[in-house]
């Protein structure tokens, strides 16, 4: 089908790049060994640091986020480490997958895909762990396949609690730039980030923020690294410069889309966000449809999981939906394929934006044939013409 108008991409990532970051991603190449470079990197790497909620080095690498996943883990730990992972859904069973590859110990705690890391069960793990042999817990905060967001500052009190020195590594891909995060109050010891989602930058950054404990393990992790490895990097960014050619471009987009958050203010981003979600959730209710994520206190602010009815498979409403509106819906990942389409309202994006997109959806289930109220999307509205 030939389509006219704008195409809705609302898949949780890659998001829609505002015409600002592409405006100032359209610029001269330039050295990046010079002066203007070293200006442009020092506004990135100080300007980066309050969306970590870090005072801290933030690093940046021209990567995905699974780049940024790699170093968080080669840079604090051994071969042979233990580490204590938690199956909250495809991409922590992707980190711990890599963790496995590199040669280390994983400990999995089995899960449901619809609830968060449980911090009385990383208590439980670390109490049970008399020798300290559980080197890092590593977490996923917002799981961009399911729409569940675990707790991460009780993850850390759990932690405490316990008196263990297991180091705190965090997934923020998905709820950077888009759900309240606080690395240095939470005590998180490396969080990872990618620039394609809430940054609303298209892929190619990835990010690592290192609190002064991480920093000191790298000083005696053996697991190897060359392009990973954040002593050149950090060395070489003192001077506003990096060890490798760096993604310029994408650091010019890097510099617009921080301006953009500042400008917002970050506490009014994660504002809109909720209210967003909020929003999405009462449409999906009100066509009688579930959420995925089943626990009140962790639903995502940056997409939202819908469980389509048992007797419809969710990859043809999605393909329903594409083909007669023009829009991209997220596809269920691994063990939720075709149970579950998932929808992003993260980023760039306002309540027009959004409305436009349940009733997109609304429509698409209606022709797709799958049962719903045809005034779901009216409890939604309502939530959008309030503050």
């Amino acid at each position: 089908m030939t389509h006219t108008g704008r195409h809705f991409l609302q898949i949780p990532g890659p998001t829609n790049t505002p015409d600002r970051v592409l405006r100032a991603m359209a610029a001269p190449t330039l050295d990046h060994r010079g002066p203007d470079f070293a200006e442009l990197a020092a506004d990135v790497l100080d300007g980066i640091r309050p969306v970590f909620g870090t005072t801290r080095p933030v690093v940046i690498y021209p990567s995905s986020g699974t780049g940024a996943w790699e170093a968080a883990l080669v840079n604090t730990l051994n071969p042979g480490d233990r580490v204590l992972c938690f199956e909250t859904g495809h991409f922590a069973t992707l980190w711990q997958e890599m963790a496995r590859s590199l040669g280390l110990d994983v400990r999995l705690i089995p899960g449901d895909w619809r609830h968060g890391v449980d911090p009385q069960r990383v208590a439980d793990e670390l109490s049970a762990d008399t020798e300290r042999a559980i080197k890092a817990v590593l977490v996923v905060h917002n799981e961009t396949s399911t729409g569940v967001t675990s707790r991460v500052a009780e993850v850390r009190q759990a932690i405490d609690s316990t008196g263990h020195p297991a180091l705190l590594l965090v997934d923020t891909i998905s709820s950077l730039g888009s759900i309240d995060y606080r690395h240095d109050e939470w005590g998180v010891d490396v969080t990872v980030g990618g620039s394609q989602k809430g940054l609303m930058l298209p892929p190619g950054l990835g990010f690592n923020a290192v609190s002064e404990k991480a920093l000191a393990a790298s000083e005696k992790a053996t697991l190897s690294r060359s392009f990973w490895d954040w002593r050149p990097i950090l060395a070489a960014n003192e001077k506003g410069a990096f060890p490798y050619t760096p993604a310029t471009h994408l650091l010019y987009g890097l510099r617009e889309a921080l301006l953009m958050l500042q400008e917002e203010g970050l506490p009014n981003v994660f504002a809109r966000h909720q209210r967003h979600a909020e929003a999405t959730r009462l449409a999906v209710r009100g066509w009688g449809l579930e959420v995925l994520c089943a626990d009140e206190r962790e639903h995502s602010g940056s997409l939202t999981g819908v469980i389509v009815p048992g007797d419809h498979d969710a990859d043809k409403i999605r393909a329903v939906i594409l083909d007669q509106y023009n829009m991209s819906l997220g596809a269920g990942l691994g063990k939720l394929a075709g149970r579950v389409f998932r929808i992003g309202h993260l980023g760039d994006f306002n309540d027009l934006m959004l409305a436009g997109t349940l009733a997109g959806v609304q429509m698409g289930l209606s022709v797709a044939g799958v049962p719903i109220d045809p005034s779901g999307i009216n409890a939604a509205l309502q939530r959008l013409q309030r503050p």
